[in-house]
């Protein structure tokens, strides 16, 4: 899942790829048993209205200072034109690139956000043969090699610079039924999940004058789709746990206007060795703990969550506390129009031991998405 998804399509971004059934509007849909073909499809699927990289992680300091980090690429395309995509006759190209990057400094408290949005050419672009996306100075890409590894270069004006390698420490996994990862009842609410559940990280950060070597653990998302809400949906609560033990968990409540979970949440578990095990709404729950306030959009974002389902093989309900590193980590959409709340978190177990750590996206609070 992710946020500024919605930003974009306020906006417009796309083009072609593999053959895949088409939607109403010309844009591919996601097709159950899709054969994966790599590096290729780490790469852009432009046949597809929506697509974004998302890579979030906690870093380290050599003397144990703490950071959270997001920084995520989005691409979205306008409406086909009659004889498909192409120029706009005005503007040379319907896709559009948006970008967020955000930091925090857990020992300050300090959020620092950016977002840049630019039409593809020479300033932003996603190549659809490998993964090499850009927007400005910032880029995520994949080497040639197996191993699957990648650089990431990113920043917050002139506040903070980050330059990270990021190694697959398990594998690949594919989330959803035979492929597909379905967010609402429509057929088109739906989208091709490919995750990275464990990137060891190392890289230099830069706040200000300071300058840290870091190492840590990232997630890094990618998702490929036409449309991600039903019309009842008005945002979505989603979250990634990376727990001591080795095991992973992604979560997400597709949340309806009366407050409601859709039917089509899910709740994964993934374990060290990427087996992946579903379970649906109506296997898991998601408790509010406590919420913030935000001054900046006047929105109260349930930041602090219980989560409680069954490991598999075990019929014992578990049950995780997710705890944010900073209450404020709110991206306010200065350029998207998207508020949402993305914020490193710490887990604990029922015992209140630490047991991993995790990042949490809110959206819809601020105002209902509508995409």
């Amino acid at each position: 899942m992710r946020a500024a998804l919605a930003s974009l399509l306020a906006a417009v971004l796309l083009l072609p790829l593999a053959a895949a059934a088409p939607g109403a509007d010309g844009f591919a849909l996601p097709q159950a048993g899709h054969a994966f073909d790599f590096p290729r499809d780490h790469g852009s699927h432009p046949d597809f209205r929506l697509e974004w990289w998302y890579v979030t992680g906690h870093l380290w300091a050599a003397d144990g200072r703490r950071f959270g980090f997001q920084a995520t690429f989005f691409r979205s395309a306008g409406p086909r034109r009659v004889g498909g995509a192409g120029a706009h006759p005005d503007f040379g190209t319907d896709q559009l690139f948006l970008a967020h990057v955000a930091i925090l400094d857990v020992q300050t408290g300090t959020f620092r956000h950016q977002e840049r949005l630019n039409r593809e050419g020479w300033d932003a672009s996603a190549d659809p043969a490998r993964l090499a996306v850009t927007n400005g100075p910032w880029s995520l890409r994949m080497d040639a090699g197996a191993a699957q590894e990648m650089r990431l270069v990113a920043g917050v004006r002139s506040e903070a610079a980050l330059t990270l390698d990021l190694r697959p420490t398990q594998p690949l996994v594919v989330f959803g039924r035979d492929g597909v990862s379905r967010k609402g009842a429509s057929p088109t609410a739906a989208s091709y999940y490919l995750t990275f559940p464990r990137l060891g990280a190392t890289g230099q950060l830069q706040l200000g004058t300071e300058t840290f070597a870091v190492h840590g653990e990232a997630w890094m998302d990618h998702e490929i789709s036409s449309s991600q809400l039903d019309p009842q949906q008005v945002g979505w609560d989603w979250t990634c746990i990376q727990l001591k033990d080795g095991e992973n968990l992604m979560c997400y409540r597709m949340r309806r206007a009366d407050g409601t979970p859709d039917p089509y949440s899910t709740l994964a578990w993934v374990d060290r060795d990427g087996r992946v095990t579903q379970v649906p709404a109506s296997g898991f729950r998601w408790e509010v703990l406590s919420t913030w306030h935000s001054p900046a959009t006047g929105a109260d974002y349930p930041v602090r969550v219980r989560l409680t389902a069954t490991r598999p093989g075990d019929p014992t309900p578990t049950s995780f506390i997710l705890e944010p590193l900073a209450r404020d980590q709110e991206l306010t959409g200065d350029v998207g129009g998207i508020p949402y709340w993305e914020g490193a978190c710490r887990v604990r177990d029922e015992r209140g031991g630490e047991a991993g750590s995790a990042f949490l996206e809110l959206t819809g609070y601020a105002r209902p998405l509508r995409l």
